[in-house]
């Protein structure tokens, strides 16, 4: 149910859009006629020109002309308009910068310092440098990354290779490769873990601290670990570099060239990045290593295999 303070805002912002009438505001706020009059009676209270016309077929629209004051977000709501607006490179969709970054600045202007702060600390310790994202539980993702900013631990069921629970400092949330990660120190391992948040079954805040490294730097480790990455593979692509990026995500690296451009990444599952390549349908050359061209050769039997002989259907 809503919060009577709640019920007139929301009169006020459905008068935003159109006229309605009496019945169509009742009908939206599930509540009689009696106290939608109530509701635009506080409104004309504090002074917003509510006109109504009474009658069956009569109703209520905000006075023609009239501005309203600036928008007012709650922490929640910033914190998704800040996600959203961070997360824009995820999108694959040439947006301009400066738009963006104007907007972040606006917001940022008219937020009270407390929220303000708040939204300032979850950009720090949401990073989205690469990939093209998954799908995922927002509520999730803003828990976790709240629970950093609030240094916080969090009890975890986990599931990689077995089912385990565990408590977890987590350190901060990134985006990689097309899938979200949590990196934290796990108490039960006694060290710096990255969990992918795909396999995160339950995430409950704990009302336990934790002090963060000072020195810890959650973009650098992330930087770092994709340098550590068993294979270095070089491609050669007949197509732009935007082409590339937006069928592989921008962890790798692209130079363009006469004929199309050059790609590198860091990978630890050629497999996975040879049916990445074939599903994209770009032309490409394997520049190295040799066992990319083994994993791309595995996959297309795997497929040829499939295609001649096709599962038998049950009588």
């Amino acid at each position: 149910m809503y919060h009577p303070t709640g019920r007139v805002l929301t009169v006020l912002e459905l008068l935003q859009s159109r006229p309605m009438t009496g019945l169509e505001l009742a009908d939206r706020l599930e509540c009689d006629l009696r106290t939608v009059r109530r509701y635009v009676a506080k409104l004309q209270d504090v002074g917003i020109p509510v006109d109504s016309t009474p009658g069956p077929a009569g109703g209520y629209r905000l006075k023609p002309g009239y501005r309203l004051p600036p928008l007012i977000f709650t922490e929640d709501e910033a914190a998704v308009l800040l996600l959203g607006l961070i997360g824009t490179p995820w999108l694959g969709v040439a947006l301009p910068a400066a738009a963006v970054e104007s907007t972040l600045s606006k917001l940022s202007r008219v937020l009270p310092s407390t929220t303000r702060d708040r939204v300032e600390s979850l950009a720090q310790l949401l990073v989205m440098p690469l990939g093209t994202g998954t799908s995922l539980d927002a509520g999730l993702l803003l828990r976790l990354t709240q629970a950093a900013v609030d240094s916080r631990c969090v009890r975890l069921d986990y599931e990689s290779r077995e089912a385990t629970t565990r408590v977890v400092e987590p350190y901060g949330v990134a985006g990689l490769g097309g899938f979200w990660y949590m990196v934290g120190f796990c108490q039960w391992r006694q060290d710096i873990r990255v969990f992918r948040l795909d396999r995160i079954k339950t995430a409950t805040v704990l009302e336990t601290g934790f002090v963060r490294p000072a020195s810890f730097d959650l973009g650098k480790y992330i930087q770092d670990g994709l340098a550590s990455q068993r294979w270095t593979v070089r491609l050669r692509f007949r197509a732009s570099p935007e082409a590339v990026n937006r069928a592989l995500g921008t962890q790798g690296t692209t130079t363009a060239t006469a004929e199309g451009c050059l790609y590198q990444t860091p990978a630890s599952d050629l497999d996975l990045l040879a049916r990445q390549l074939l599903v994209a349908r770009l032309a490409f050359e394997v520049v190295e290593p040799q066992e990319l061209r083994d994993a791309l050769v595995l996959v297309a039997e795997e497929a040829r295999n499939a295609g001649q002989n096709p599962c038998r259907r049950e009588p």
